[in-house]
């Protein structure tokens, strides 16, 4: 009987540490952001601004978890690029850019057709758009949302990490304000619309 306890709190012992582990994966925001930056660019152009770091650290990140990072760089499980050279993601990329080019584009600069804060496009000013032409302005910033949101999952997924979508989302959203051209609208933070 001793035998078999000094057994069963020797494997005690063993698994004890090793369900203690944690592996955090964060998320690469830096990444992330140069990885909208290039999708962003090929849809609509080139950016206008220059890029700028982010003005404050991810959420989540507490200043003694970035501390951490410096002491131990190997905490970060994942690479530091993200993937969006899929054939799923190149796919979206090209409806994207085909229907930025032929339909979004002309209602952005006038003004019809904003981004909105969390990655999507909206009809601003439906009066602006000539009747004849709004069913096919309504069903272009459709279609565009379905692909923006399928490319934000796809991103994730493509990255092995579904759960990182509404972070890629938000960093996408950011990059299409940032990217966007002088008169063109977009959401702030509080969902008000303003022109760049």
């Amino acid at each position: 009987m001793r035998h078999l306890l000094s057994g069963s709190v020797l494997a005690a012992a063993l698994v004890l540490p090793a369900a203690c582990v944690t592996i955090n994966v964060y998320f690469p925001e830096a990444a992330a952001q140069k990885a909208a930056e290039q999708f962003v660019d090929k849809v609509i152009g080139p950016a206008v601004e220059p890029s700028q770091p982010p003005a404050e650290p991810p959420p989540g990140r507490s200043p003694a978890a970035m501390l951490l990072d410096l002491v131990v760089p190997s905490a970060h499980a994942q690479g530091a690029d993200i993937t969006i050279q899929t054939p799923q993601i190149q796919a979206i990329q090209a409806r994207m850019r085909q229907r930025f080019s032929t339909t979004l584009a002309k209602y952005c600069a006038s003004g019809a057709v904003g981004f909105t804060r969390d990655g999507l496009v909206a009809v601003r000013d439906a009066a602006s758009v000539p009747l004849a032409e709004r069913a096919a302005v309504n069903a272009a910033v459709a279609d565009e949302n379905r692909d923006r949101q399928a490319v934000y999952r796809e991103i994730a997924l493509a990255n092995g990490h579904a759960e990182w979508e509404g972070q890629i989302r938000d960093t996408f959203a950011r990059q299409w304000i940032q990217q966007a051209r002088p008169g063109w609208y977009y959401q702030d933070p509080s969902g008000a619309w303003k022109q760049k």
